[in-house]
């Protein structure tokens, strides 16, 4: 187990808002976001003395956030999730022209398989390589490959999304 000085809390905060952003892309939803982030870091934390650098460890919660969330859809009923409040309405046309875009590329995501979903979200969300995203996936650059263009082939194929986009035009 971590003990002070370990470097653990230093690598949960340097990386909390990027793996957040991630799973928030994989999940669709800020509740199931956080809680894949807080079972992927438990899961670290307990492995953490095992890991050889902060860059294993980042591969390897990445890693622990496809696997579980994986898991999680091969178990859970994901139709609705929980909220203690409801949404605040939009003040303004652009906030709301934003929040469509935002709701249309969401659902378009979500529409994809889990592995495709994943690679999305670490490639052009985390920004990380090709070869960095297969290192986290566990597979190898080509299949980082081919799953990408399948997922940008199939997003181009939704209705409206194109359309949705700002400055793009159906």
């Amino acid at each position: 187990m971590p003990d002070e000085g370990d470097g653990f809390s230093e690598f949960v905060q340097a990386n909390s808002r990027s793996l957040l952003r991630v799973a928030w892309l994989m999940t669709g939803d800020p509740d199931s976001a956080d809680d894949l982030v807080q079972a992927s870091l438990a899961h670290t934390w307990v492995r953490w003395g095992r890991l050889r650098s902060t860059d294993a460890a980042a591969v390897y919660v990445r890693r622990v956030m496809v696997t579980t969330l994986v898991g999680w859809r091969r178990r859970r009923w994901n139709a609705e999730f929980a909220s203690d409040q409801l949404p605040e309405p939009a003040a303004d046309s652009d906030a709301v022209d934003a929040l469509l875009v935002r709701d249309v590329v969401l659902a378009a995501v979500r529409s994809l398989p889990p592995h495709q979903r994943a690679v999305i979200a670490l490639r052009y969300l985390d920004d990380l390589s090709e070869a960095r995203t297969a290192e986290v996936l566990g597979c190898s650059v080509g299949a980082v490959k081919s799953q990408a263009s399948r997922a940008i082939r199939a997003l181009r194929a939704v209705p409206g999304l194109d359309a949705a986009l700002p400055g793009r035009s159906g």
